[in-house]
C-alpha cells in the first residue's frame, strides 16, 4: 500500500527563498526512491501557518527511510538547519 504523506514546512526568519531552493533540491530525489510529489503549494502573504505544504506518495515505510537517509539529502543538512525552522510530517489518506 502506498504511503501518503503531508509535509508542512515553516521557514526560518528571512529564509523563505532558501527553504524553497532546498526543497527544490531534495524533492528531486523522491523519484529515486519510487515516490511522487503529488502537490506542492506555498502560502501567499504573511501568516503563522507553514510556508510550504507538500503531498508525497512513496511505496512504503522503507522507501521513506531510504529517502530520509539518502546521502545527497543528508549532505544538505546545514542548509536545512539554516532555512527550515520547523517541519511536520503527517501520514494521511485522500478522502476526496
Amino acid at each position: 500500500m502506498t504511503l501518503e504523506l503531508c509535509v508542512l514546512l515553516w521557514a526560518s526568519p528571512g529564509q523563505d527563498d532558501a527553504l524553497t531552493a532546498y526543497e527544490d533540491t531534495v524533492l528531486a530525489l523522491v523519484p529515486k526512491h519510487g515516490g511522487t510529489v503529488v502537490s506542492r503549494v506555498r502560502r501567499v502573504g504573511e501568516g503563522d501557518g507553514p510556508l510550504e505544504v507538500q503531498v508525497i506518495h512513496l511505496p512504503d515505510e522503507s522507501a521513506l527511510q531510504a529517502y530520509m537517509h539518502d546521502p545527497e539529502r543528508l549532505a544538505l543538512a546545514d542548509v536545512h538547519r539554516t532555512a527550515v525552522a520547523r517541519t511536520e510530517l503527517l501520514t494521511v489518506e485522500t478522502i476526496v
